[in-house]
């Protein structure tokens, strides 16, 4: 067992420099809130942003030449016959749907003069390779793949592309 301490009631408490010495002139919210001072410092503007760099190519001479910044994201424009417009939704995870999607998109250009093909026009989903009509028409539609995409690996993309060309016509 430890030791009892000893008790000094007769002895006076000493006030040493060291404690005085100890204090900091630090000032906190509180106590700055309490003396009357503004809680807050007065707000400064920040600093002025640089504007950004054009990127290098196409885009940096549209921007010297028109006077305005050209968009680098196509807008699909809906036109009388948006029959004609395809829709090519594949998944950013992997390569194999990258690949897919540009063949569907290169043998329907190629098999039907006239029509639009458009691949993610926005955010795909999560494992699915989906193509379909600008109407609603679904054409294939595998959701929710899992690795290693078997579903879409066994699809045999020739007679595939055919058989939306046959649709499409």
């Amino acid at each position: 067992m430890a030791p009892k301490r000893k008790v000094e009631d007769k002895a006076p408490p000493r006030s040493s420099p060291s404690v005085k010495a100890s204090l900091s002139p630090r000032r906190t919210r509180s106590s700055s809130a309490a003396a009357g001072a503004p809680a807050v410092p007065p707000e400064v503007p920040p600093p002025a942003k640089k504007p950004k760099k054009a990127t290098r190519g196409k885009l940096k001479d549209e921007v010297k030449e028109s006077g305005e910044p050209a968009l680098a994201v196509e807008t699909v424009v809906a036109d009388k016959d948006s029959s004609k417009t395809i829709i090519v939704e594949a998944c950013k995870q992997c390569h194999q749907f990258k690949k897919r999607a540009s063949m569907v998109k290169d043998g329907l250009e190629n098999g039907v003069p006239g029509i639009n093909v458009v691949v993610n026009p926005e955010k795909p989903r999560r494992g699915c390779f989906e193509i379909r009509d600008a109407n609603g028409q679904t054409f294939v539609s595998l959701l929710n793949m899992p690795r290693p995409f078997t579903r879409m690996r066994e699809l045999d993309m020739d007679a595939l592309i055919s058989d939306i060309i046959e649709k499409v016509k």
